[in-house]
C-alpha cells in the first residue's frame, strides 16, 4: 500500500519578509521561518531591535537580512520592496493599539490605529504582491489579524474595525490572487504576552477577565503562534487561502 506522503513544512529556496519583526510576534514568526529554512528578511523601525534578531537567527544557522523602515511611509515602503528580490512569503504583522471606551477616542487615535493596521498593511501587501505577479511565482501572504476581527469587546471600537477590515481584505485577495497561486489568509491570536500587550495584562483585573474568556485558561505565548505560521507559510496549508487560522483557546467558540 502507498500511503499518502506527508507535506513539507520546509521553507528551503523561499524568501520571507516579516514585518514588525523586532519583538513579540514578528520576532516568533521570523525565528519559526528561517528554522524551516526560509531567507527571513526582519522589517522594523528600530534599527537595534531588528539586527540584534538577524543576529541571532544566523548564529543559530539561519539566514536572515534587515530592512529598516517605517510601514506608514509608503512610498519609502515601495521603493524597498521594489529593490530587493521578490518575496514568496510575507507577514503582514506591523500594528498597534490604543484601547479607551467609544466616546473618548480621537481623531489621532483612529488614523494611527487605521494607518497602521489597515492602510499600511493594505500597501504592504499589494507591494510584495505585484513583484510576484511580475515574476510569475506563486506566495503566501499572512495577515496577522486577531480573534478581534471576529468578536467585538469593550475598549477596542478601533482595533476591531481595523481587524474586521483585515479579514474582508483578506478574502478579497485571496479570490482574486487565486489564480496566479497566491494564497492569502489570515492569523488570529487571542491575547498574547508580548511588549505590546503587557501594559494591558498588567492593569488590576484585566488578565484574570481575559483568562476568564480563554477556554483553555491561559493567555498565549508567542511560540504557541509559530507552528501555525509554518502551517499557512509552507506546503502543508497549501489547499488553504481565504482562511482565518484563529488561535485563540477557545475564546470565539462561543
Amino acid at each position: 500500500m502507498d500511503l499518502p506522503r506527508t507535506p513539507s513544512f520546509r521553507l528551503d529556496g523561499r524568501r520571507a519578509l516579516v514585518s514588525g519583526a523586532g519583538r513579540g510576534i514578528g520576532l516568533a514568526a521570523a525565528a519559526a521561518l528561517a528554522d524551516q529554512g526560509a531567507h527571513v528578511t526582519l522589517l522594523a523601525r528600530t534599527a537595534d531591535a531588528v539586527e540584534a534578531a538577524a543576529a541571532a537567527i544566523r548564529a543559530k544557522g539561519g539566514a536572515a537580512g534587515v530592512l529598516v523602515l517605517d510601514v506608514m511611509d509608503l512610498g519609502a515602503t515601495e521603493a524597498a520592496i521594489a529593490g530587493a528580490e521578490p518575496f514568496d512569503i510575507l507577514v503582514n504583522n506591523a500594528g498597534t493599539n490604543r484601547p479607551k471606551p467609544f466616546i473618548d477616542v480621537t481623531l489621532d487615535d483612529f488614523d494611527v490605529v487605521m494607518g497602521l493596521n489597515v492602510r499600511a498593511a493594505f500597501f504592504m501587501a499589494q507591494q510584495v504582491v505585484k513583484r510576484l505577479l511580475a515574476a510569475k511565482r506563486p506566495g503566501s501572504i499572512i495577515n496577522v489579524s486577531s480573534q478581534m476581527g471576529h468578536v467585538g469587546a469593550p475598549n477596542r471600537t478601533i482595533y476591531c474595525a481595523s481587524k474586521w477590515a483585515i479579514e474582508g481584505l483578506t478574502k478579497a485577495m485571496a479570490v482574486e490572487l487565486a489564480p496566479h497561486g497566491i494564497r492569502v489568509n489570515t492569523l488570529c491570536p487571542t491575547f498574547i504576552e508580548t511588549p505590546l500587550t503587557k501594559p494591558f495584562l498588567a492593569a488590576p483585573g484585566f488578565r484574570e477577565q481575559v483568562e476568564a474568556k480563554i477556554k483553555l485558561g491561559r493567555v498565549g505565548q508567542v511560540e504557541d503562534l509559530m507552528g501555525a505560521v509554518l502551517l499557512l507559510a509552507s506546503d502543508a496549508g497549501a489547499l488553504m487561502t481565504g482562511s482565518a487560522l484563529l488561535v485563540d483557546g477557545g475564546w470565539t467558540a462561543d
